[in-house]
């Protein structure tokens, strides 16, 4: 989940640089039309803020919404330097089209890797300071006081000399008229004083998804709308060899049936069923290519062969691994592997186009407006300023909507019927089997031991996919995927690992099938975790130490991971005997910026069945915005976590995916679902992510139980393949 999600053919840079577009600052008294501002009556003070008369607060979000909850975090953050009336704000998503027409005012569109707050929340505070600095001078103008003597509170500016009182309302016209205040002179609140932030508030999103009145991109309805069910071919690289439209053109409601690019067929109908039904009757021809020949198991060939090759990039070391291994009194060795995974978001891939010769319009679910835009103004064969996308909610993301191949299909099918709305929607088949998928990889673990069972050394050798050789090949340097490396990194800002060797090599030979990668909620920080912790964990009982203790020993550099590992094992009373019959294992890692730690709970019975009976997990995000959101992210990500360690398995026969829906790729249900006990502890200066670093620690901490309970050690995933039966 990146920022580097453009179209391979339109950079951001140049994008960016087509439009004239730059980092700028708040921008005020200028009119856009969003719906809050439409009327005359209502200017927004700046970019981040409207006011309406009656004292309505309409607060701009940039970042896209699809669960995470980061609409409303951001909007507490902006109330909050806004002293602001809760009770009274609302919010609305700017265009992408308008940021850059403003010279990106609002900053970075894109909504992954868990930044959507912590890489925005000092711009959007600040927006929110400079309107309250403005809102104040407007009614000390009008009051003809020094601004010194008033302060605001709740949407109400009080001269405190006379006790004057005005509301944010009756002033907001006289504000956007003034010129805001120098940057420097902007200063924000401590967090320590925060009265919204920090607060566990209600979600902004919340009570229109209960009542089932929320609009996603699949509800979008448009006069004259035409409806599109889209094939493309099985194989990635295939193309579209012949399809006889003939067949189909007369059946009731059917529009056209067009070709999509070199590799896919669409069905235009004035329903979507009727698109859908009668392309599964369409005769079409494919030509697969020379990747038909391709199944999981040459897959799984291909990187078995790269953990012992030679052509390998080093992501993190320190010392002499390789001689410390050869000198070691005992070595143990591991070989773990990670399948592909679908994002499978609930609301399958959309969007909405109307095309002209003189412009384009979107309507789509998207995590990366900007990226879309870019996509639909090259699909348009039109410069950007004369394209526009609108951002509609989100019914799931996971890193799957920074994509915009959708887009770009929706806009190429709209431009066949000039002028005339038409919705795209895959079926669910298609959105299965035409994913951007999480990377298959394998990792070969290699530790060196002295005679007292100390770690002397350790070679982590990775074979795999890498992201961005799919997604964006240009940024590769040198051979070098950093992103492989999440949660193995030299100790950083990001994720980086959290024990110390006197002798580490952890290296990433690249190996890349023709299915293409992408992120995938929590990234590589999933496998790596896995990896590492599980290893970890072998480590300790080949050397029959306690595996929280042997943790220990190997972080006395690393507190906050070790913060986060001690809370814990403290809440779940690791030093004291489980329930009988109940197992535990533990993992920790730091990710997207934040720090985690997980313990589980299982028991397996005689005949293999296993029980997740709880998770304890700690968070140290550096600052909690709204603790409550905070946990329902966690709860959510462990569900995600789970959902993949027990089940998430994308296997490929003749090039082609095989699973096409939930009965073959399953995910967690009620019944598996353990109760997630969540600790968060920000621990102040810095900002980290909180969607998905626990997604990393849920399947390790799970599979360490799971030895503890069987003294079986998985490691290959998913465990829906494993027998864990006692022998």
């Amino acid at each position: 989940m990146s920022d580097t999600t453009m179209s391979p053919t339109l950079s951001r840079r140049s994008f960016l640089a087509s439009t004239g577009a730059a980092a700028g600052g708040l921008v005020v008294s200028f009119h856009v039309p969003f719906a809050s501002a439409q009327d005359g009556a209502t200017p927004e003070v700046n970019a981040w803020v409207v006011i309406k008369p009656d004292d309505t607060v309409v607060i701009r979000i940039a970042r896209s919404e699809m669960g995470q909850g980061t609409l409303t975090g951001l909007a507490q953050l902006v109330a909050e330097e806004l002293e602001c009336n809760w009770a009274k704000v609302t919010t609305e998503y700017p265009t992408p089209g308008e940021n850059l027409a403003r010279k990106r005012v609002w900053g970075n569109f894109s909504t992954g890797g868990s930044r959507g707050i912590r890489e925005s929340h000092d711009y959007v505070r600040k927006g929110g300071a400079t309107a309250r600095m403005m809102l104040v001078q407007a009614a000390a103008d009008g009051w003809g006081v020094p601004v010194a003597e008033c302060v605001a509170a709740n949407s109400v500016i009080t001269h405190t000399p006379s006790g004057r009182k005005t509301s944010y309302g009756k002033v907001a016209a006289a504000a956007a008229k003034l010129t805001p205040p120098d940057a420097a002179s902007v200063t924000l609140k401590d967090p320590k004083a925060w009265k919204l932030s920090g607060k566990r508030l209600a979600r902004l999103d919340t009570v229109k998804k209960t009542m089932g009145a929320q609009d996603y991109g699949i509800d979008m309805k448009l006069p004259g709308l035409l409806n599109a069910a889209i094939k493309d071919c099985p194989v990635f690289g295939g193309k579209l060899k012949s399809f006889d439209a003939a067949a189909i053109e007369k059946r009731p409601g059917v529009k056209k049936v067009v070709k999509v690019g070199d590799s896919a067929v669409a069905v235009i109908a004035d329903t979507w069923w009727r698109a859908k039904s009668a392309l599964d009757t369409l005769p079409i021809e494919w030509d697969n290519g020379p990747s038909a020949q391709v199944s999981s198991a040459t897959i799984r060939d291909t990187l078995k062969a790269g953990l012992d090759a030679k052509d390998a990039v080093v992501g993190n070391a320190n010392g002499d691994a390789p001689a410390a291994l050869a000198a070691a009194a005992r070595t143990i060795e591991a070989v773990y592997s990670y399948p592909y995974q679908n994002h499978a978001t609930m609301e399958p891939m959309n969007a909405t186009a109307r095309w002209t010769p003189e412009r384009c319009e979107v309507w789509t679910p998207t995590q990366n407006g900007e990226a879309a835009l870019a996509a639909a103004a090259e699909a348009a064969g039109l410069p950007p300023a004369k394209c526009e996308v609108y951002k509609l909610y989100l019914g799931g993301g996971f890193g799957r909507r920074g994509r915009s191949d959708y887009v770009s299909q929706a806009v190429a099918i709209a431009k066949t019927m000039p002028g005339t709305p038409i919705k795209l929607i895959w079926s669910r088949e298609e959105d299965m089997q035409h994913c951007f998928y999480h990377p298959i990889t394998q990792c070969k673990l290699t530790a060196g031991l002295d005679a007292q069972g100390n770690v002397t050394g350790l070679h982590m050798r990775i074979s795999g996919q890498s992201i961005l050789a799919t997604v964006a090949p240009q940024v590769i340097k040198n051979g070098k995927d950093p992103f492989v490396f999440q949660g193995l990194d030299a100790p950083g800002p990001e994720a980086s690992i959290g024990y110390s060797f006197p002798n580490l090599l952890i290296d990433h030979a690249m190996r890349n099938p023709h299915v293409p990668a992408g992120f995938w909620r929590g990234v590589n920080l999933n496998q790596n975790t896995i990896y590492l912790e599980s290893f970890i964990d072998e480590i300790a009982h080949a050397t029959g130490q306690d595996p929280l203790a042997l943790r220990r020993k190997l972080m006395t550099q690393h507190p906050k991971h070790l913060a986060v590992l001690n809370a814990v094992a403290e809440r779940v009373g690791w030093d004291k005997p489980a329930p009988q019959g109940v197992f535990r294992g533990i993992a920790q890692t730091m990710g997207f910026g934040s720090y985690v730690a997980a313990c589980a709970e299982v028991s397996v019975s005689d005949d293999g069945v296993l029980k997740i009976h709880r998770i304890v997990a700690a968070t140290d995000p550096g600052h909690a915005v709204n603790p409550q959101q905070i946990e329902a992210q966690v709860e959510g990500s462990f569900s995600y976590g789970l959902s993949a360690a027990l089940f998430g398995e994308i296997t490929v026969k003749d090039g082609a995916v095989e699973q096409k829906n939930f009965d073959s790729y399953p995910v967690v249900r009620m019944a598996d679902m353990p109760p997630v006990e969540t600790i968060t502890m920000p621990s102040g200066g810095f900002w980290g992510g909180v969607g998905e670093p626990t997604i990393a620690v849920a399947a390790p901490a799970v599979l360490n139980a799971i030895f503890a309970a069987t003294g079986k050690r998985i490691r290959d995933l998913p465990l829906k393949n494993q027998s864990l039966k006692r022998a």
